[in-house]
């Protein structure tokens, strides 16, 4: 791959000049602060805005606290790699900046790998702060999750934000235009909504590593652990092949 370690390095300086990566992780960590604070006060803002009606609410526990946080995350994460990466192939295209980078040694799987690896490395960078976050204040307001089991439930929530950056890569790569990419992203999150609703197809789609990634912050045994792993890398591994399937073929005027 031609090219690949200068190209990641214009990327990681333009993930940072552009500001998209403090963004993304201020984003994050308020997410990763907000949660654990949600989880403990919300049952306190329901029993008092019921006024004189009796809301009996469970006492919030760890439980809710990982509950919260994955589920915003959950939430936040994809429609962040989706705003990320729906014009990262195709804005260069119109911009007939591609042509020129191109032009140079640097293959075509450099140019796209580059990308994919330099918005991986800003989700990690905010996976991270916003991992860090949570558990203190988690720590804080309950109890302190267990921290390998907590590190991995952020692995798992930072592949399942991997496999939507991937397909959005495709759709920006194949589309060539921003917000048709943007579409197909939301689509697709869309879809895997849908499919992760249905009971024993959820654990095939990057939403269903939600209920694994719980069970390990808590401690206990992941259930289809290795199987939503394994669809996540299948998810990422297809995409990016297509992606490159299509950027090989389209031709660019210097």
């Amino acid at each position: 791959m031609t090219g690949l370690r200068v190209l990641l390095h214009k990327e990681l300086r333009e993930q940072w000049r552009s500001l998209r990566l403090p963004i993304v992780a201020i984003i994050f960590f308020i997410v990763g602060l907000i949660s654990p604070v949600l989880a403990k006060y919300t049952p306190e803002i329901i029993k008092h805005a019921g006024g004189d009606i009796q809301i009996t609410v469970p006492v919030p526990t760890l439980n809710d606290a990982i509950d919260q946080f994955i589920k915003n995350l959950g939430q936040v994460g994809p429609f962040a790699a989706i705003l990320l990466a729906m014009g990262i192939v195709a804005r260069e295209r119109e911009q007939g900046t591609a042509a020129l980078v191109l032009s140079k040694p640097a293959t075509r799987v450099a140019f796209l790998g580059a990308k994919f690896v330099a918005l991986v490395v800003t989700f990690s960078i905010s996976v991270l702060v916003a991992g860090i976050a949570a558990y203190a204040y988690t720590t804080i307001l309950f109890d302190p999750p267990r921290v390998a089991g907590f590190i991995a439930c952020c692995l798992m929530l930072l592949l399942g934000i991997a496999v939507f950056v991937a397909l959005t890569l495709l759709a920006s790569t194949a589309i060539g235009s921003t917000l048709p990419a943007a579409g197909v992203g939301l689509g697709a999150y869309i879809l895997m909504a849908i499919i992760s609703a249905v009971p024993r197809l959820g654990q095939f789609t990057p939403l269903g590593l939600g209920d694994p990634a719980h069970a390990l912050a808590l401690g206990n045994s992941p259930p289809h652990l290795w199987t939503s792993l394994l669809a996540s890398f299948i998810w990422i591994a297809v995409a990016l092949v297509l992606s490159w399937l299509s950027f090989r073929r389209q031709e660019f005027g210097s």
